[in-house]
This record gives C-alpha cells, sequence and structure tokens, in this order.
C-alpha cells in the first residue's frame, strides 16, 4: 500500500456536510441541508467564539442597550441537537484540497467531507496610516467585537467614528442617540456618495446632522495618535474617548489562494446554485462571487438576505435538491430610527432619478445604460416592492418607474 492510501485508509470518515463559517450563510446552509432531506454528519467549523448571531443588531439595537447579548444568537442551542449539527466554535480552518475532498484546520486537523460549504463571511478592512493598528481602535463585525464595542462606549463621552458606510451610519446614530458626542469622519463628501448618490447621500447628512451628529466628509485620517486623536488630510484634528473603524471589509478567502479554486475580486466563482468547478464544493455569502439568474452576470454582495438566501440554495444543492439564486439583492438599513429599503444589482448605475413624497418620505431610482437596475426608497413601500419586479423585469429606465 502506498504511503498516500495507507494516509487515506487511516483518515476519518468524511463528512456528509462540511460548512467552514458561523454567519448566517453557514446556519441557513446546515438547515436547509436538513429540510431538503440531506443526511449523515453535518459539521460546522467556525472561527467565531460565538455561535451564529443576528448581526445586524450590533450596530443598532445591541449598541443602544435594547437587546442584549442573551438575545443576539439566531437559534437555541436546542436547534443543534434537533437537527444534529455539530457546531465546534474556535475552530481556523486554513487550509483547503478540492481535489482530495479534505481541509485542515489551525490545529492541524484534516477533515474530509463529501460536500463542503465555504461560509467564511468578510473582515472588517484596516486603516492603513500611522497610529491606525492602535489596540484602543475598535472594530465592528463580530460578536466579540459588538460586545467589546458596547463595554467601551459605557465608559466614553465621546466617539469618532470613521466611515459612513451604513455600519459607521448605523452605530453613529445609535451612539447618539444613547447620548454620547459624536464625530462621523470619511473620504466621501456625503454619507454613502458612491453606493447610493449625491441625492440619498445629502439626506442621510441631513438624518444624521438632525439627531447631532456632526459630519466631517470629504477628508481623509492621516494618522491616529493614542487610538484617540485622528488627525486628518485638512490640517485639523478630531479627538474622542473612543474610535470606531468601520471603512469597509473584504471577504476571508485569502486562506483559499493555491487550492485551485476560482477566485475573482478577493472572492470564489460559483454558479447560481453556488456551486464552483469542483465536485461537492459550494461557496455563500460575502465570500461568494456567484451567478445570478435573473441579472444574468456575477454579483457580489455583502446583505444579510443574501447570505441567507445562497446559503439555502447550496444546502439544498448538497442534499441534491436543486434551487439556484435569482432574486434582486437587497437590504435595509435602520439611522437614528429611520428605515432605509434597496433592491438593486449593485454593480453600477449611471444615471439617477430622486422623488420626494409626502412626510419626508422618497424614492431613488438607479439606470444603467437605459435600464432600471435599482430603488432606494425609505417610506415608499409601494415603490420598493414595485421597484424590485421592475428591476428583476430588466425594465426601461423612463415612464416605467413614474407613479400612476
Amino acid at each position: 500500500m502506498s504511503e498516500k492510501a495507507a494516509s487515506r485508509a487511516m483518515s476519518p470518515e468524511p463528512v456528509a456536510l462540511l460548512v467552514v463559517g458561523g454567519g448566517p450563510a453557514a446556519l441557513e446552509s446546515a438547515r436547509s441541508y436538513r429540510s431538503n432531506g440531506g443526511t449523515g454528519r453535518v459539521v460546522m467549523l467556525s472561527a467565531d467564539d460565538h455561535p451564529p448571531y443576528f448581526r445586524p443588531a450590533l450596530s443598532k439595537d445591541h449598541l443602544r442597550g435594547e437587546v442584549t447579548a442573551a438575545e443576539l444568537p439566531l437559534e437555541e442551542d436546542s436547534f443543534y441537537r434537533d437537527q444534529e449539527v455539530e457546531l465546534e466554535l474556535g475552530c481556523e480552518v486554513v487550509h483547503l484540497d478540492p481535489r482530495e475532498r479534505v481541509v485542515r484546520t489551525a490545529t492541524g486537523r484534516s477533515v474530509p467531507y463529501k460536500s463542503c460549504v465555504l461560509a467564511v463571511g468578510s473582515s472588517p478592512l484596516p486603516l492603513q496610516v500611522p497610529g491606525g493598528d492602535h489596540p484602543a481602535i475598535r472594530l465592528l463585525r463580530s460578536c466579540t467585537q459588538g460586545l467589546d464595542l458596547a463595554s467601551a462606549a459605557a465608559d466614553a463621552r465621546s466617539v469618532a467614528v470613521v466611515g459612513s458606510g451604513f455600519i459607521g451610519c448605523e452605530a453613529a446614530a445609535s451612539l447618539r442617540a444613547t447620548g454620547h458626542d459624536v464625530n462621523l469622519v470619511s473620504s466621501e463628501p456625503q454619507p454613502q456618495h458612491e453606493r447610493l448618490g449625491p441625492d440619498a447621500g445629502a439626506r442621510l447628512a441631513q438624518w444624521l446632522e438632525e439627531d447631532g451628529v456632526r459630519l466631517r466628509g470629504d477628508v481623509e485620517v492621516s494618522a491616529v495618535e493614542d487610538g484617540r486623536v485622528l488627525h486628518l488630510s485638512d490640517g485639523t484634528a478630531v479627538s474622542a474617548d473612543l474610535v470606531l473603524l468601520a471603512v469597509g471589509v473584504r471577504p476571508r478567502t485569502s486562506w483559499v489562494k493555491g487550492s485551485g479554486v476560482r477566485c475573482r475580486q478577493g472572492r470564489i466563482v460559483t454558479d447560481s446554485s453556488m456551486a464552483t468547478a469542483f465536485p461537492g464544493l459550494y461557496a455563500v455569502g460575502d465570500a461568494a462571487l456567484a451567478h445570478n439568474t435573473a441579472a444574468g452576470r456575477r454579483l457580489p454582495v455583502e446583505h444579510w438576505g443574501e447570505a441567507l438566501r445562497m446559503g439555502e440554495v447550496a444546502g439544498a444543492a448538497a442534499a441534491g435538491v436543486e434551487q439556484e439564486w435569482a432574486e434582486v439583492p437587497g437590504f435595509w438599513s435602520e439611522i437614528g430610527g429611520r428605515t432605509l429599503k434597496h433592491q438593486a444589482w449593485g454593480d453600477g448605475f449611471d444615471t439617477v432619478r430622486f422623488e420626494a413624497h409626502d412626510d419626508c418620505a422618497f424614492t431613488v431610482w438607479y439606470g444603467q445604460a437605459g435600464v432600471l437596475v435599482g430603488v432606494l426608497t425609505h417610506g415608499a413601500d409601494e415603490d420598493d416592492e414595485r421597484g424590485g419586479r421592475l428591476v428583476a423585469e430588466h425594465a426601461a429606465f423612463g415612464r416605467s418607474t413614474e407613479r400612476d
């Protein structure tokens, strides 16, 4: 017997479904596998120290003290027991061999599989300036980081938030609601200017300013002093008891490089069933660059709803049930008690039309090459529902988006 064959003979029995990750996409993959008749062992290897939790609350309800840490888990312990899902926390996977169908953990343990779903999520981007790695600077992605931020905020009077994405805006509004003095520093002229356009950005800026958040836009952080003083590119400085960094995320896919799995834009390429080119291997959520059947192309997404849907599709596929990702990506965001709803392919637009409605409601329509590609609403649910249908239908950008 060859050395390789002997090693294989001594290896443990392959698990039926191995899920690498511990977020919503990971949990939904396991759930969908079971609900679609999948049998055999299901193992989830999560690098997180907490079982799958409701991440959106970390920048909103939990940060405001309205949701406790005990309320964050998505499922009770009984779910994993009843569904026979073996959840291992604090278990980081560092190597993948898709040909042999095996992964290796940081402790050197090899785990062979029949089917595997990569649901590894994203990590917060660092601030690459002098002092940007100071340990006093907080991040907000994991449950541990959320608990740490809430604890630090309890002892702080002033907070500086760096970044005007949705996490930055939500956290700034939440911290202001709890009585903190808040500065929001951003390289964008207005919050979400690049993603949502100038009209929506102006509304977000108005909301934050009305709530008492001071905006410092169109400026870069050039250095951080002692983890609490931001030196800005315009020569000014912002001091705070607490600094929160929220400048974006990147998929946790670097460990996949060299495995032969095709990646693009830092994400794992899949078809609409979340399958890679390797049999039995799937990728979902932030880590995936999946083909969307309705869009007719691959889309990068970082939305909660898409993580759930992709996990559902992958789990079904692993159980032998065909499904496909064909929905228009969408998300919602709560900023100071105001809710935004957005449905869009999310890979660009060249035309924007802003419509103001009664009671401060509004709709923003987005077009690309004469085709409707997105809709953003506040207080206009009819436009949100209709807009989602029109985007899916690739409706012409124009009169089809006007109200009757």
